[in-house]
């Protein structure tokens, strides 16, 4: 079967992951690299054998056929740059989050629509054993009417990440931290128990003096589904990463999945249960002084390939993506309240 080609724009951290991912898959192939910054030109041309751009632009009018662009540029470009691989018959793959406005993401799935192009956000966390048992407990009711779910985010990002000149910390490009830290988790929450409503928040700036944004809210809900939840996160952990954890109170049962990356199944009592061996989580994404998510990009790129070959269906689609952004859209509303 003929190899998916791919092209990535953005080369950082996560960019060179996709790369990598794409070149572990024998039915993967990585036929462009594109980022502004053209002093990664030899550097990205000798570790991935493919042609360096500086634009989209410039690769799409070089003639190379790709079948994917892989979006891993700042927030504040994704849709954009997802705009422009659509506009040029690419199916897109576009880290998260999918945009930083509601209505970015509707002009993205609206050209998709017209492009008859698939659209796959990068919500890496639905991969982990005890995301996808927990969800699988939810789909069989095993803990009955759900009353209460609280999400805590407690992390590390000070001056070793916000480094002056850089997109991070930037209001246009950045966001703040539910859409660069946190969406991976709202996913996560969306994806188990659906919206929410009746949105209430607090918010401070603690310690990070040089971002116009928050780096601790607290929020609370109703889900739309019944039950209470609540959302408590902050980048002020010293030093390093302190938990993200979600626990959940039901009819018949209560379960907390926590960890530093939501990565263990920390409690579990419930009614006529016996909690199965989960296989191991994997490891964190090192980004040297900090740490991310998962690091599930493989399975990402295995479900692109399987569902453009016909095998499979998108684990994360569009509309997905966008409801992610306009949780954390209503949820940003409450600051200029």
């Amino acid at each position: 079967m003929t190899k998916i080609k791919f092209a990535i724009i953005g080369l950082g951290h996560i960019g060179k992951r996709h790369a990598q991912m794409i070149l572990n898959n024998p039915d993967g192939e990585v036929v462009a690299c594109i980022d502004s910054n053209e002093s990664l030109k030899s550097e990205l041309e000798a570790t991935f054998s493919c042609p360096f751009f500086t634009t989209p632009e410039a690769f799409f009018a070089s003639g190379i056929q790709a079948d994917v662009l892989n979006v891993c540029t700042p927030n504040g470009l994704h849709a954009k740059h997802s705009i422009i691989g659509l506009e040029n018959k690419c199916h897109v793959v576009v880290e998260k989050p999918m945009g930083l406005t509601k209505a970015e993401c509707e002009q993205v799935i609206y050209k998709s629509l017209q492009a008859h192009k698939h659209v796959f956000c990068v919500m890496q966390n639905r991969y982990s054993p005890p995301s996808a048992w927990l969800k699988d407990m939810l789909i069989n009711n095993r803990l009955g009417n759900i009353y209460m779910a609280q999400i805590n985010c407690y992390w590390n990002r000070d001056e070793r990440y916000y480094k002056k000149g850089g997109w991070k910390g930037t209001l246009d490009m950045d966001g703040g931290p539910l859409f660069t830290q946190f969406s991976h988790f709202l996913d996560i929450m969306y994806w188990l128990l659906g919206d929410i409503k009746n949105i209430t928040g607090r918010f401070d700036n603690f310690n990070h003096p040089y971002t116009p944004f928050e780096d601790s809210g607290a929020v609370n809900f109703d889900f739309v589904n019944g039950g209470i939840g609540m959302l408590n996160y902050s980048t002020t952990n010293w030093d390093k990463n302190l938990e993200s954890s979600m626990t959940i109170i039901g009819e018949k049962g209560s379960i907390k999945v926590g960890g530093q990356y939501m990565d263990k199944v920390e409690f579990c009592h419930v009614k006529d249960y016996e909690m199965p061996e989960l296989p191991p989580s994997n490891p964190p994404n090192d980004y040297g002084a900090y740490k991310g998510s998962a690091a599930n990009h493989h399975f990402i790129i295995e479900n692109v390939i399987a569902t453009l070959q016909g095998h499979s269906t998108a684990t994360t689609n569009a509309m997905e993506g966008l409801k992610v952004v306009e949780i954390i859209e209503r949820i940003y509303a409450l600051k200029g309240k």
